[in-house]
């Protein structure tokens, strides 16, 4: 029997982050980490749902949810399998309707809430067929995968023709790749260690854990004052010592001059990579910077809205390291096009990951892109923060800085439901605890 979407539910999901300056950087010094929430509800007789969210960060949080709402029509009353029938079709129905296209396109809040759709869309379709997204992924064939993507606009990076190519070199190898995922776990980093709110002795006492717990990548937010990022990068390299890799995000603070001198003046702590150094929308300022900081590598994406702008960050050898957000762009389809780019040009991928659910996201698109299409891992490591996967039915597992691989049927992104309950705003009651200047007991 079909299984039929019958109801479409978006809610505002909000966590408190901001009491502890957790996820705090140079432009968002007090982040709520916020979700659009969609449930697709089911004829399913065994009551199967469609989970999927996007990321915010607080305040704004009820357009991304407005914005779904206004795109549920497109899936309401249709059948799955008339969905995952043809992927492609029923991205480019989502991605683009005629008269939403108009404030897009492919862009802005609606692109968001298109993620959220079709991602709840490809957990229901990975729940039906009983397989964590990621095995869905590996297992589908790759005609299917390439019919997924729209390569509109991408052409002259990236065929249909080159793709399958691409992925079809891989097949052979595929298994051998898959067990030792399963068997290893995927490479992580940890950003929890570095959030630019926290005072030093936090810093510190946070790395000395990271230390402790395995982990071998380490994050930390820069941009705001010159003095502070150099005292905060010594104190960091000193706790972490001169073998273990230390990433820098600036979070677009920086005009590309700007950047340029930061970058070189925190050079000597050696970080792999320079995080979002400017606009993420200046492909050209990318550029600049990449070329007159080398060897530190120019990382960006988690704010990159759609394939070509990644298409064009590829071509003019903007960036080092691909950090595409599976929320932020529309959804698995469009993650797929971003993959093989990155592949094509060479750019390792390590997906953007700090927020709530992102990092329950991002291990199936990075345990995906190893097994089918780059079978590497040199350059690749996924981020990890420490907060707020408590909320989760099959919340991420690390283990001495790797991913274990999800075993659970979907994307791995259903939360729990106490925890919508009590988080949802303006009505969930630790939000009702907050107005009435009472303790949350939940």
């Amino acid at each position: 029997m079909p299984t039929t979407i019958t109801d479409v539910v978006a809610r505002d999901i909000r966590f408190p982050t901001s009491s502890a300056r957790d996820g705090s950087d140079a432009m968002n010094p007090d982040p709520d980490y916020s979700a659009a929430y969609v449930v697709l509800r089911t004829d399913h007789p065994a009551g199967l749902e469609g989970h999927g969210l996007t990321f915010t960060i607080g305040r704004g949080n009820e357009v991304c949810v407005a914005a779904i709402r206004a795109l549920a029509p497109l899936v309401r009353g249709r059948t799955l399998e008339s969905l995952t029938g043809d992927m492609g079709a029923f991205w480019r129905m989502v991605a683009g309707d005629s008269q939403f296209r108009w404030i897009g396109p492919e862009k802005g809040v609606v692109h968001l809430a298109t993620a959220a759709i079709v991602n709840a869309v490809w957990d229901l379709y990975a729940k039906a067929e009983g397989k964590p997204l990621w095995k869905l992924l590996v297992d589908l064939p790759v005609e299917v995968l390439v019919d997924a993507i729209d390569f509109r606009y991408i052409t002259d990076a990236l065929t249909p023709e080159e793709a399958l190519d691409m992925l079809r070199r891989r097949v052979a190898t595929r298994a051998d790749r898959e067990a030792e995922i399963r068997r290893d776990g995927f490479p992580a980093y940890t950003t929890s260690a570095g959030w630019l709110g926290y005072p030093d002795n936090k810093v510190r006492h946070r790395c000395r854990e990271a230390v402790a717990d395995g982990w071998t990548y380490v994050k930390m937010k820069v941009g705001v004052d010159a003095a502070a990022d150099e005292r905060r990068a010594a104190l960091i390299r000193e706790e972490i010592g001169p073998d273990r890799v230390l990433m820098m995000d600036a979070n677009q603070c920086w005009d590309v001059g700007t950047a340029i001198d930061r970058v070189r003046a925190l050079a000597r702590f050696r970080p792999r990579w320079i995080e979002e150094p400017t606009s993420p929308d200046d492909i050209l300022g990318h550029a600049a910077i990449a070329r007159a900081v080398v060897p530190v590598a120019v990382a960006t994406g988690e704010h990159v809205h759609n394939r070509v702008m990644f298409k064009q960050l590829c071509q003019a050898n903007a960036i080092g390291v691909c950090q595409p957000d599976v929320a932020r762009l529309g959804g698995v389809n469009e993650m797929l096009a971003v993959l093989l780019l990155a592949a094509k040009f060479g750019i390792p991928v390590c997906p953007h990951a700090g927020g709530v659910g992102l990092c329950e996201y991002e291990q199936h698109m990075s345990i995906f892109d190893y097994i089918a299409v780059s079978a590497s891992l040199e350059g690749r490591v996924l981020e990890y923060v420490a907060h707020l996967h408590e909320h989760f039915l099959d919340p991420v597992v690390v283990r001495r800085g790797r991913y274990a691989a999800p075993q659970r049927a979907g994307f791995s992104i259903t939360m729990r439901p106490e925890s919508c309950a009590a988080y949802e705003f303006p009505d969930g009651d630790f939000w009702r605890a907050q107005r009435a200047g009472a303790a949350f007991t939940g």
